[in-house]
Parts: C-alpha cells; sequence; structure tokens
C-alpha cells in the first residue's frame, strides 16, 4: 500500500485521509503509519478490493428464493464462498465466489435462468472505501436548527421564557411518543410468543420527562415471570408430554435454553436471534455482552430509531422513576435540565457519539442539576434519604440489595420554599459549580451533600453512604471508580456515573462554568437587547471553537500538564496511609509524586542538570526565585511553603529515585498554603522520536510481555538507552524548568507541572512536550502504582 495515497501536507503536520487523523510531525506520522489501526483499515481495505472483484450481483429472482438455491445455481462456475441477500425485499444478492476466475465466468455466461425466470447478473459496484463515521447525523433524522432556534430565543421577553422555549424545542412531541409506544407494543407481541410472560419495560429518555427528539429507545426485558412459566413448564412435562399447561408448545424457542442457568451472553443473543429474525424492520442488530450493562443494539428503520435493551435491569427502571417524580415535584427542574444540557453539548462537554467516550451523559448532567437543586437555600428538591422516609409503606423497594423507596406521587411531597425564578437557578447553577472542588468531593443526592473524597480511600466494609440505622449493602462493598469527577447513583452507591470523564473534560467543565458565571453577572444576560442583539441564554449556546484563543495566557497553559490524583492506582498499602491523613494527604501524596516525576525525567529519559551558572548568574537567580534548588550533582526537589525558603544541605538532599520519607518529615501537615516543587533538565538527545518502533524492536528480541507505552519503568529506560546509543554525537538539545504545584486548597487534589523551555535554538522543546504530555503522567502513575 502506497502511503501517499492516504497522506498529505497541512499547515499543521499531516493528515491520514483513511483513518481521518492528523499528526504534527514525521515521526509522529510513521508511528501512525505502522499502528494498529492504519494496519488493520489497510488491510481491510483490500479485503473490500478482493470482495468486489470476487462478486457478482444478481437480481430477478422470486422473492421467496434462499440463499441456498442461489449459491446451488452458481456452483457451476465455480467454488461459492458467501450469498448476501436483501434483508427487507429479497430482490437482490450479492455472490461472493472464492475465485476471480469463477466471477469472470458467471459474467461471461449471455443468459442465466432459475425457476423459469431470467437472471440479472452484473458486476459488483466498485465503491470508494471510507472510515464509518458513527457520530455523523442521519439526514432523516430531524435535526434543530440553532440560528432558527437562537433568533426565536432573541423574541422572548425574559430568560425564564427563553428557557421554556428551549423545552418546547427539543422535548419529544406527542407523535414521537406515540410512534414509540406502537413499537413496544410490537417488540411485547413478538418476545412474548418465544418468551412467555416477558415484560418490555422502557426505561431512560423516552420515559423520564426529559428526552429529545430522536434520543435512543431504551429497553428492559425482565425475565422474572418468565424463569417461573418455564419452571412450571418443565413440572407438567410429566404428565403433558408435547404441550405445556398454559397451552404454549414445547418446540418454543424456551426448549433450546434454560434460563435459570444461562448466562447473560447466551440470553443476549437469544434476544438477538428474535430481533433479527422476527421483528420486520429491525435491522443493524449487535450484541455487546462485555459492557458495564450486557445490553443488544438495534435500529427501526420505520421510525429512523436507535434501540437498546438490556436484561432484567430493574435498577435503570427505578432510576427512571425517580427522575420522573423529580420533574413532577417542581416545574423549574425540565426547564433547567434541558438548558443545561445543551449548554454542555454546544460547549462540547457532553454528548459522546459511541455511547462511550471522556464527556458527561445526559444522566450525569441531569444529576448535577438535582444534586444543585438540593443544596440551594431554601432546596428545591428533597434528598434521596428524605424522600424515603416521606414513602409509605407499600412503595418500600429494595433491588440488587439496594434501597430505592420514595414517593410514587408528587403530591405527596410537600412543595419547596424556594421561590428563585429560572433566570436565577441557572445563574446559581454556574456559580455552584465554578466554585466547586470536583476531584476532592463526591456528589452525594442520596445523603443531598458533598462527601470528603478521603472517606473512600481506606473504608472496605461498608459504603459511606449508608445512612446512620439502616442496614449495610449486602452484596455490593467494592467503591466506586474514583476520578477527576464523581456523582454517585442515588441508590447504586457503588456506581460513579461520570467515572468515565477524564481530566481534560473535567478541566473545560471547570473553566465553562466559570465563563458561564462570568457572563450571566452581566445585563446582557440579565435584561433583553433593544439593538436585536443576542442576549440571555443564547450567548450560553456558543459553540465552542477547537483551538481557538481562551484566555489571555493560553500560550502558557498549552505548555502545562496536570496529573489528577487517582486513589484507584495506589497500592492498597498507600491508600490506607493516605485515608489516615485526613485533609492532609494531598502533602503525602505530592510528595509521592514529586519523587515519580523525578525518576522518570533522570533515570528514564535521562536527562541531566544543566551546567552550572557562573556565581553571578547564580545569585541573580537566587534573587529572582528563592525556592528552585540547584540540580547539578543530583536530582534534589524543592517542596517548599509559599513564601518561604528551606534550603537543604547536599547530604540531606534525596534524589529522584529514593524514598520520599526525608520529604514526608519536612512538610508540615497543617500548613494551609499549596505545596510546591521544581526542576532545571537539560535533554541531549531526541528520546521522543522513533520511540514506539525501538521499543516494539526491544519487545520483539525478549521474552517480556507486551505492556502499553509508559506500563513499564526498566522497558522506558532501555528504549531510552537505545536511542541515545544510536545518536553518536550528543549535542545541547534543549534546557527546560518544572514547576510544580498542587493547584487549590481545602480538598484540591492535583499536580499542576508548567513547563518553561530556557535553552531550544533548535526548536525542538515542542515536540518533546507533545511527548510529555501522554507519557509523563502515565509514566509517573506507573511509578505511584509500585511505591510502598
Amino acid at each position: 500500500m502506497e502511503t501517499g495515497e492516504d497522506v498529505k501536507a497541512t499547515p499543521k503536520g499531516f493528515y491520514c485521509k483513511l483513518c481521518e487523523i492528523h499528526t504534527p510531525n514525521q515521526w509522529s506520522l510513521d508511528d501512525h503509519v505502522k499502528g494498529r489501526k492504519h494496519q488493520h483499515l489497510c488491510r481491510l481495505r483490500a479485503k473490500r478490493k478482493a470482495q468486489e472483484e470476487n462478486s457478482v450481483f444478481v437480481s430477478g429472482f422470486k422473492p421467496a428464493t434462499s440463499s441456498t438455491e442461489l449459491a446451488e445455481y452458481f456452483q457451476q462456475f465455480g467454488p461459492v464462498s458467501e450469498v448476501i441477500m436483501d434483508k427487507e425485499k429479497g430482490v437482490y444478492a450479492i455472490v461472493e465466489f472464492s475465485e476471480v476466475d469463477s466471477t469472470q465466468t458467471a459474467l461471461a455466461q449471455l443468459e442465466h435462468r432459475m425457476d423459469g425466470l431470467k437472471l440479472r447478473v452484473k458486476p459488483r459496484e466498485r465503491k470508494e472505501f471510507k472510515l464509518a463515521t458513527k457520530g455523523k447525523h442521519d439526514p432523516k433524522k430531524p435535526q434543530i436548527s440553532l440560528e432558527r432556534l437562537n433568533y426565536e430565543l432573541c423574541q422572548a421577553a425574559s430568560v425564564n421564557e427563553q428557557m421554556q422555549k428551549v423545552v418546547e424545542s427539543f422535548q419529544l412531541s406527542e407523535n414521537d411518543r406515540t410512534a414509540r409506544e406502537l413499537l413496544i407494543q410490537l417488540l411485547q407481541e413478538v418476545f412474548t410468543e418465544f418468551l412467555p410472560d416477558c415484560l418490555i419495560v422502557p426505561f431512560g429518555s423516552s420515559v423520564n420527562t426529559f428526552g429529545v427528539q430522536s434520543c435512543d429507545l431504551d429497553l428492559v426485558l425482565d425475565l422474572e415471570h418468565t424463569k417461573a412459566f418455564q419452571s412450571r413448564g418443565k413440572k407438567s412435562e410429566q404428565t403433558e408430554e408435547n404441550q405445556s399447561e398454559d397451552g404454549h408448545s414445547e418446540d418454543s424457542i424456551l426448549s433450546d435454553v434454560d434460563l435459570a442457568t444461562a448466562t447473560p451472553a447466551e440470553i443476549l443473543e437469544l434476544v438477538a436471534a428474535i430481533l433479527r429474525k422476527c421483528v420486520p424492520g429491525v435491522h443493524k442488530v449487535q450484541s455487546l455482552s462485555t459492557a458495564r450493562l450486557p445490553l443488544v443494539k438495534f435500529s427501526y428503520r420505520e421510525l429512523n430509531l436507535e434501540g437498546d435493551i438490556t436484561i432484567n435491569n430493574r435498577l435503570a427502571v427505578r432510576n427512571t422513576r425517580f427522575l420522573q417524580l423529580c420533574s413532577g415535584l417542581d416545574c423549574r427542574v425540565r426547564p433547567l435540565v434541558y438548558t443545561v444540557r445543551l449548554w454542555a453539548k454546544q460547549k462540547q462537554l457532553a454528548g459522546n457519539p459511541f455511547g462511550g467516550g471522556p464527556l458527561l451523559n445526559n444522566y450525569a448532567l441531569t444529576l448535577m442539576v438535582i444534586f444543585y437543586l438540593q443544596n440551594v437555600n431554601p432546596p428545591v428538591l428533597p434528598s434521596v434519604e428524605q424522600l424515603k422516609h416521606m414513602a409509605c409503606e407499600e412503595e418500600q423497594c429494595v433491588i440488587d440489595g439496594w434501597d430505592c423507596t420514595f414517593p410514587s406521587q408528587p403530591f405527596t411531597v410537600p412543595p419547596s420554599k424556594n421561590t428563585d425564578d429560572l433566570c436565577t437557578l441557572l445563574f446559581g447553577f454556574f456559580t455552584f459549580y465554578s466554585k466547586f472542588d470536583f476531584p476532592g468531593s463526591v456528589l452525594s443526592l442520596r445523603e443531598g451533600r458533598t462527601l470528603p473524597i478521603t472517606d473512600f480511600l481506606s473504608r472496605d466494609e461498608e459504603m459511606p453512604d449508608t445512612p446512620q440505622g439502616s442496614e449495610p449493602k449486602q452484596r455490593n462493598t467494592t467503591h466506586p471508580k474514583l476520578g477527576p469527577v464523581n456523582i454517585l447513583d442515588p441508590f447504586e452507591l457503588h456506581h460513579n456515573v461520570a467515572g468515565n470523564l477524564s481530566e481534560r473534560t473535567h478541566r473545560n467543565l471547570h473553566r465553562e462554568c466559570c465563563e458561564a458565571e462570568k457572563y450571566c453577572r452581566s445585563l446582557q444576560y440579565q435584561h433583553k437587547s433593544s439593538k436585536g442583539k443576542s442576549w440571555g441564554v443564547t450567548r450560553l449556546f456558543t459553540p465552542r471553537v477547537e483551538g481557538g484563543p481562551q484566555s489571555q495566557d493560553g500560550k502558557e497553559k498549552s505548555l502545562e500538564i496536570s496529573i489528577p490524583f487517582r486513589a484507584s492506582i495506589l497500592p492498597e498499602s498507600l491508600r490506607k496511609e493516605l485515608g489516615s491523613a485526613g485533609d492532609t494527604f494531598r502533602v503525602l501524596w505530592f510528595a509521592k509524586l514529586c519523587t515519580a516525576v523525578g525518576a522518570v525525567f533522570k533515570d528514564i529519559l535521562k536527562c541531566t542538570p544543566p551546567e552550572e551558572p557562573t556565581n553571578s548568574q547564580a545569585q541573580t537567580k537566587t534573587g529572582e526565585n528563592e525556592e528552585e534548588v540547584n540540580n547539578n550533582e543530583s536530582v534534589k526537589q524543592a517542596i517548599t511553603h509559599s513564601g518561604v525558603k528551606r534550603p537543604l544541605p547536599p547530604e540531606e538532599s534525596p534524589s529522584s529515585s529514593s524514598s520520599p520519607q526525608g520529604k514526608r518529615q519536612r512538610l508540615d501537615p497543617s500548613a494551609e498554603h499549596s505545596e510546591k516543587a521544581c526542576w532545571s533538565w537539560a535533554q541531549r538527545h531526541q528520546v521522543w522520536a522513533g520511540r514506539r518502533k525501538v521499543r516494539r524492536d526491544l519487545l520483539n528480541k525478549s521474552d517480556e510481555a507486551s505492556k502499553p507505552e509508559g506500563g513499564c519503568s526498566s522497558i522506558e529506560s532501555r528504549v531510552t538507552q537505545c536511542i541515545i546509543e544510536k545518536e553518536a554525537d550528543p549535542k545541547d538539545l534543549l534546557e527546560f524548568r518544572v514547576d510544580a504545584v498542587v493547584v487549590g486548597g481545602g480538598e484540591s487534589t492535583k499536580a499542576l507541572l508548567k513547563f518553561t523551555p530556557n535553552n531550544d535554538l533548535q526548536g525542538h522543546f515542542q515536540d518533546f512536550f507533545h511527548f510529555l504530555e501522554s507519557f509523563l503522567p502515565k509514566m509517573v502513575e506507573t511509578l505511584l502504582s509500585k511505591q510502598e
């Protein structure tokens, strides 16, 4: 395959048309071309081309003709490898031969007849191979024009009216709801034929009152009654050989699978088979048995609708009932949720195109709004624990060990005393989360308050959300997956619904909340423009421009690398040590992190201290920055409090790869200021260039198991050494400074590393920093995971 056909030069580097990927330089391009994705697509393209050459298009046969009959007819021209039939109408087929000669022989025959009909046989259409873009909008789906929406919003009289218009523009119409109900009835009828007494129950956006046009149809297949039916059928076999007690034939699909012992994967395959073969209009059926919640995805052609089916997912149905209750408790909830969702989507904070990804989903955004409404003064919504005490005895509900009790009707809950309008509440939402400490806190809708993340570092027996006086959970003893943003599910208390978020998404969320809060203080938000300009919420919906100017110091921010605190990667002994430290655990974690950062630069990337400055230069530098430590002989770290100079004698300075016990003794746990550290380094080799190739070659020559880049310190150190040995003449490539600080106070839990190039005559620092952006956080986490 000629790479020149797929790669073109751009002002910012190179663009691979095959993979639709941009690369910044030639080294990155070489790595990409040799990578798995590019190689896989090259092989797939070659396979598709061969299939086109070996296939013929056939039409004119009877609709009832099967693929086997077509295969038998075309066997006379050569071996047939596959016959692909038109699923809907059966009026055409693609016949693929094993050899090109067979294709030419079939096309050379002047006339083809089958069952008395003349067949049309022609070469298969040649199509250009393109990467499928799953996130592309379907032209058949109704799309809302943002320009038209902004025009209508500008005509409104107030922000309250604007938010109501957002709801009217995006909510499911009556026709949409009716069409979905008819599809659910169709699925219920079909599945009942094969799985007697089963139930198809909708959940999610379609029925939780927060649905938008063309949202997916989420369904639960409840098989509890079907299992009981099957059990009764087995007992009746002794008296009735071919007929079950309820009159259903024993030749049904239940005779092939035992629901009581079948695995989730087997049940999903059963559901997928019913959808493919028995539900008209359903296509693109896919079983995903390895997902966190195994499901079957499908598309319904008549409504141009995508849906998924999970098995016995009663918690999801209960969550939907909870959102319905919150919507019914206060009429301000829906406009606020719809507005925040649209804002988040426009700012690229939400809207994962494939269902998974590093962005917020609609459920997490809705819980953020509800949590905020639980914490305003006075509260708009009660906490889940408060709702539990308002429920009657008949409304008690426990699912899989989780207490899911709350009132079924809104009128049983006392109305809120909060009288703020939508304009004020939206402003408050952005203010609340612009000051919120996401990394160090956990949002608990159950308690209606913030929980410190330290509660989740050392407890193994009971969830911190378990209310006093209630029984602990019996089957769930694991902690939620902690990340930059932590939002506990209201009922499944070990599930962090924002656990998929990346550190970048968290930074973007905080930045956008701050910018929105700043805008909401202006008159443009609060008062309608007399000149017809955008005002109110319309400016909040301005799409975020990727790569555009974000702040006055955007250039400096581009040279920063953030390393968040992640308890999940730390060894158990260190997690317990940090948990027992309480609020001062960040000081201990920062000391560990500084040791790892120094080890990455010195021991793995083989950076060296820069040349020692003259006495006059050293004095000047010391006067400008008293906190920096000269590391000419060994890598020394200055971890000091702001404005305090703490010089260390050489014999007491620990190296970057040594144990941080010495540093821990010098830290003041009661200090209120952020901890800081700095290094100065020189790199004389291009250790980032061609690194993946060198790494693959080393692994091929050794018996070590393959690990991702940054997954093994010894391998990465050897890779660097190999690159250095290949460069016969080392040069003064670049010198740079690294300043580390724990950002924020209180519960802040991330280290920010700021890079400043001091000497970069050949212009290599930008490539080096681009490499460090992904390599340094991974390598630091690898070293932290091995510390005791």
